[in-house]
């Protein structure tokens, strides 16, 4: 006999997910979408649907429901160099990564907050490089130093810093290209990025029920050169969705849909994303809320729909509406991540979010990689099988024996999880030690990590070639020096 028991959560049953997409195909037969991209109009009206006032589609729900058929329920992210899957994303697999494009800084070192500079970007992604926990990364910041072309600034300096996948997010279809330019360039060229994609991109519609000419231009490229990305709206309830979960949910999923079926009109079985960010406003203060219940609701009903399509999916966690890393920041990380994981979802970011996205904290990225390694073994469950049941060794400790130095203690002595961060030691051990908060401890392995010297540099072939492409771009050539 061998069971192995797992936890899990799931918010809805398959006749519920049915009934949220039955009423997001309503929204797109009866409301439609505006599309305000040439080519999208033409795939749309020749697949079938219908265009009213130049830009307004009306999408059958047939024309839905063959989007759905045609892209990979899994796919795989490969680390930069080798064709070995760095991040798998499918059934309930998880991956962490940190978020994109915060304005400000919270600096460990002096725990101010401040705009983000270049130099802060190369420490952050040196940080990220060294942390287990994290499995890609994103561009965390947008630096007042690099004038420009920002987002393929980003980019380079991320490839150079780090072997691991990369979320990307940039302009336009321009920036796309040329970012697909550099890491053609560190895969080995155009086809092998495609058979082993290290990149994908992070873009979003235009809640409510629009379709942009610069997102979705980036949609059609991606899909063009079949290269993975997730085009998740961000619906924020009493905002622009209406102020319910059923109906954020319901309005996000068809914002979702509708972008599945140009990029699969544009390339069917290119690689598509579920995601949708859907928030909600806290009238009191006009702010997006992350650390509410409300919003890991959300999470949970947006996993919920990307296994109903049998979709990979997208999720946000370690993220906080606090302005600093602090206790709420602590208990928001912990939250977040646990509902991540036991949702099933895969590739999940925002890691290190301070004040509701304005601020990223490299302690709260630090912090939140304990906690997730810590929820990780949770979500592994434990396995019911002759050998964990240890029948053998019960009955030769027999009544009043102990188990100290038990042959299956030995074996199973790695099994269980040991903190780096968290203390176990009683009061005299931890005021001998220093007497060290956990704020503290935070703070000091952070600053360690941030001072570490670039781990995974590109080859010196590879930097030039990243430098001819921002060169083209009028970025600086020596950026990666």
């Amino acid at each position: 006999m061998h069971e192995h028991y797992k936890p899990g959560l799931s918010a809805f049953s398959p006749e519920q997910c049915r009934l949220i997409h039955n009423n997001s195909l309503e929204i797109l037969r009866r409301t439609g979408i505006r599309v305000h991209h040439a080519e999208a109009l033409s795939l749309l009206k020749s697949a079938g649907a219908r265009v009213e006032n130049e830009t307004l589609v009306k999408l059958p729900p047939a024309l839905v429901e063959n989007a759905l058929k045609t892209p990979p329920s899994a796919l795989n992210l490969c680390a930069r160099g080798t064709a070995e899957p760095a991040v798998r994303l499918s059934g309930r697999q998880a991956a962490f990564g940190p978020g994109s494009d915060c304005p400000n800084f919270l600096d460990p070192a002096g725990g101010t907050r401040r705009r983000f500079r270049r130099q802060d970007l190369s420490a952050c992604y040196r940080l990220a490089d060294q942390l287990p926990e994290v499995d890609f990364l994103m561009s965390m910041g947008i630096p007042e130093d690099i004038s420009g072309k920002v987002y393929q600034a980003q980019f380079a300096l991320m490839l150079n810093a780090t072997s691991k996948p990369i979320v990307f997010v940039c302009d336009d279809a321009e920036d796309c290209r040329a970012i697909a330019a550099m890491a053609a360039a560190a895969a080995g060229g155009e086809e092998q990025l495609a058979l082993n994609p290290t990149i994908l991109l992070y873009s979003e519609p235009s809640t409510p029920l629009q379709h942009s000419e610069t997102a979705t231009a980036k949609l059609l490229f991606m899909a063009e050169r079949k290269l993975p990305i997730v085009h998740s709206p961000a619906p924020m309830m009493g905002g622009t969705a209406p102020y319910s979960l059923a109906a954020g949910l319901a309005l996000g999923n068809a914002e979702v849909l509708s972008s599945l079926v140009i990029h699969q009109l544009k390339s069917p079985g290119a690689p598509f994303v579920y995601g949708s960010g859907l928030h909600h406003m806290d009238m009191r203060c006009s702010i997006s809320v992350y650390g509410a219940p409300e919003f890991q609701l959300a999470r949970l009903g947006v996993a919920s729909l990307a296994r109903f399509y049998n979709l990979p999916s997208w999720g946000y966690a370690g993220h906080t509406d606090s302005p600093v890393f602090d206790g709420q920041a602590a208990s928001d990380a912990l939250f977040s991540v646990l509902i991540a994981l036991l949702s099933g979802t895969n590739l999940i970011h925002d890691v290190g979010y301070v004040e509701a996205g304005l601020t990223t904290s490299p302690e709260m990225i630090v912090y939140t990689c304990e906690m997730i390694g810590m929820l990780r073994r949770f979500q592994d469950g434990l396995v019911l099988d002759e050998e964990h049941l240890a029948l053998d060794a019960v009955r030769e400790a027999g009544p009043g024996g102990n188990f100290l130095m038990a042959d299956h203690t030995l074996r199973h002595l790695h099994d269980f999880w040991q903190p780096t961060l968290l203390e176990r030691g009683r009061y005299e051990a931890w005021q001998a030690g220093g007497g060290k908060s956990l704020e503290r401890r935070v703070r000091e392995k952070t600053l360690s990590l941030l001072q570490e010297a670039p781990g995974d540099p590109l080859p010196d072939r590879m930097r030039q070639e990243v430098a001819a492409v921002l060169k083209a771009s009028g970025l600086e050539e020596n950026l990666l020096d």
